[in-house]
């Protein structure tokens, strides 16, 4: 059903959308996330819906397969392509700073033109629309998106992790600032098929044009664009991490803000281990000889998740207090199940998701009309190879112990994928399970931020690369000093944090998953705020590393020394270790030659500069002095 004609004004458009509105073929405001389920598949009556284009040359294009199922939406891609993010799909259409792509460098033209294409194109469309905050009230800006009704999963998408805001609940003063247009054709007409999301800053509009339908780029990596330029403007910085209060058997309570580029961790660090079927931990297996080592621990904390990927480290939260605070950006988690491969790897996720209080929306998941989505069923990208991006759209509210205020940080973690590494293949994977970084130290890894080995969430990149700045690089429409500074600034102001640094994936010559980090939240939890002892710790070998564990237990469970310091595992050794530090260290020097500007902080340069020189783990910590 079509919204009357008036109605539309309750959103205070700007002129140019009011005029969009008016000349749109028909117009739905939706109100609720129960209204898109339905417009999703077609109407209250339909069960799947096939979304497609009609092209100038008469070519029909399906974007995506609907299908409503007993547990929400399921929606899936023909294209492989379009199944993980493209990490170059961002441009930028206006003159302000940046350090992007801007379209018209790329395609030669300027951007107004295909902005008039694109407007006129859906004025000849079905559409809806709806308002939502991007951010918090007070901590974003109020928003608009309008799409082709028959996208209608992917408003849905937007729906469910930014929000929505019932239209006669908006206040009088609802001005919006920013205005999502979505227009999947222009993908094939103009992009040769490729992920495009553009940007225009313009004076009082923040305008985001999403050619494509995944909802990664644009729907959260976009909003997620819209809302580091608005902190970039008034000194804050939107964190990529996720936030977990962890309560330990013994009542102890610490909070964990775990940071790093796609795949490093963030959704995991919100998940409990992962167990055997006899209950005991993997704690490794050799990828040389196929031993296996396990520990078992009987009693896990408890954990009350706050962010899974987007967290407001907004000015009005910070108290001066020597810890940072932080507030979830999102309203929905975007969350990643390419690890949940079967039943009974993780009871709470696949519980809350098979029988969730309300719809959700799958993608990549395999499940016909009248079924019930299950997330361990991943479509395939060819016969035989599961697609590597799996997910589901969940509901903050409907989280089990979700935190909805503030939270202080007590740890700071950062997550990287490693490659395994042996001495006749040596990589970059000779981090330990765990290492103390000082501030220093934590504030360059964030300006590299590794994307690393194997990425699921996105396509065809190096093994190695990076995402700069505070991990989020890839999403901001600015320049990367000034990101540069704010995190600089934050880090040496949160001096009571702890800093630490875990891989994923493999430990030396041994894959092990996410298992680093959620023993070192294990571990920290437990441990509180005591002191570490004498001769606990002692500079890495790599001085990137910062501080390397000698011994670490627990619960009385020793974990050997080759997970701490890995030139000791006898399949890499020194030789090995030194090779793939200078790897690790090449590529640290190369993307830290990027920030030397004349516009970055002076403790900035001389950081970098220490770096750059090959100073040692107490030079990084004398900057913390």
């Amino acid at each position: 059903m079509t919204t009357p004609r008036t109605e539309w004004k309750k959103l205070n458009p700007p002129a140019e959308l009011e005029e969009l509105f008016n000349k749109a073929r028909s117009l739905t405001i939706a109100s609720k996330s129960a209204e898109l389920v339905d417009i999703a598949c077609g109407g209250p009556g339909s069960d799947s819906m096939e979304v497609a284009y009609e092209l100038p040359d008469g070519k029909r294009i399906v974007e995506a397969n609907v299908a409503r199922v007993r547990n929400g939406i399921s929606a899936n891609y023909p294209d492989p392509y379009m199944r993980r993010r493209d990490p170059d799909c961002m441009l930028v259409a206006d003159a302000r700073d940046t350090d992007k792509d801007r379209y018209e460098d790329r395609f030669g033209t300027n951007f107004s033109k295909l902005r008039e294409e694109t407007i006129d194109w859906m004025a000849k469309q079905d559409l809806i629309a709806f308002a939502f905050i991007s951010g918090q009230s007070g901590m974003g800006a109020d928003s608009i998106v309008v799409a082709p009704a028959n996208a209608g999963f992917f408003a849905l998408g937007l729906a469910l992790l930014q929000g929505i805001v019932p239209v006669d609940e908006l206040p009088k003063n609802f001005n919006p600032t920013v205005v999502i247009y979505v227009a999947p054709p222009f993908r094939h007409t103009h992009f040769e098929g490729r992920q495009v999301v553009v940007h225009n800053r313009r004076s009082k509009i923040h305008e985001l044009f999403s050619y494509n339908l995944y909802p990664g780029p644009s729907a959260k990596k976009g909003v997620y664009g819209v809302l580091i330029n608005i902190g970039e403007k008034e000194g804050w910085v939107t964190a990529h991490c996720s936030t977990v209060r962890v309560v330990t058997p013994y009542d102890n309570e610490i909070v964990i803000m775990h940071e790093g580029a796609s795949g490093g961790g963030k959704s995991e660090m919100l998940e409990n281990p992962h167990r055997e079927q006899d209950g005991r931990l993997l704690l490794g297996r050799n990828v040389v000889s196929d031993e296996k080592r396990f520990l078992e621990l009987p009693r896990t904390c408890e954990l009350e998740p706050v962010t899974d990927d987007m967290a407001l480290c907004h000015s009005s939260l910070q108290d001066g207090a020597g810890k940072l605070a932080l507030v979830d950006a999102e309203s929905g988690w975007f969350v990643r199940v390419n690890h949940i491969d079967r039943y009974g790897t993780d009871l709470n996720l696949e519980t809350l998701t098979a029988c969730p209080p309300q719809d959700l929306l799958f993608l990549n998941i395999d499940a016909v009309p009248g079924s019930r989505a299950m997330i361990w069923e991943h479509i395939q990208d060819s016969p035989g190879k599961p697609c590597p991006n799996p997910r589901v759209i969940i509901p903050r509210q409907i989280v089990p112990n979700v935190v909805s205020d503030p939270v202080h940080v007590d740890v700071r973690s950062f997550g990287v994928r490693t490659p395994p590494c042996t001495a006749e293949k040596p990589s970059y994977g000779i981090m330990g399970l765990m290492h103390i970084l000082p501030p220093s130290l934590a504030w360059l890894w964030r300006l590299v931020a590794p994307r690393g080995h194997a990425n699921p969430s996105i396509v065809g990149t190096e093994a190695m690369s990076s995402e700069g700045v505070g991990s989020y690089w890839p999403f901001a429409t600015g320049r990367k000093v000034d990101q540069a500074n704010l995190l600089l600034r934050q880090v040496f102001e949160t001096h009571k944090t702890l800093f630490i640094l875990t891989p994923n994936q493999h430990v030396g010559a041994w894959e092990v998953g996410f298992i680093p980090q959620w023993l070192a939240r294990e571990y920290l939890a437990r441990r509180g705020s005591a002191r570490f002892r004498p001769g606990q710790l002692e500079p890495s070998r790599c001085p990137l590393l910062g501080n390397s564990f000698f011994s670490l237990q627990i619960e009385g469970h020793m974990i050997p020394r080759w997970f701490l310091q890995v030139n000791t595992q006898p399949e890499i050794g020194n030789e090995g270790y030194d090779q793939g530090a200078k790897i690790l260290t090449e590529f640290f020097h190369k993307q830290l030659a990027e920030f030397q500007h004349k516009d970055l902080d002076q403790k900035g340069k001389e950081i970098i500069a220490c770096c750059l020189d090959g100073g040692s783990v107490a030079d990084y910590e004398n900057f913390s002095l």
